[in-house]
């Protein structure tokens, strides 16, 4: 169970580099579900391992984070 958790806290991380940086050099929109889908995922992961490792700012963090994505998520698709 232990790797599973550390598996997902590393996606995560590369998730939410991944999303920055492809928004940052015009690969991405903030606005494109391919960015949210990356950066919620991304933030689930993080929150993950935080939470596992009782390290619950960063969790509380990427939870609220996750949130905010699929709000996001669900305004993408509801304009599509």
């Amino acid at each position: 169970m232990k790797t599973a958790f550390e598996i997902f806290g590393w996606y995560g991380t590369a998730a939410i580099v991944l999303a920055y940086a492809l928004v940052s050099f015009g690969y991405l929109s903030p606005a494109s579900l391919a960015y949210q889908v990356l950066n919620g995922t991304g933030a689930l992961g993080v929150a993950a391992i935080s939470l596992y490792r009782r390290t619950y700012q960063p969790g509380i963090l990427n939870i609220i984070w996750t949130i905010i994505a699929l709000l996001a998520i669900a305004r993408v698709l509801s304009l599509s």
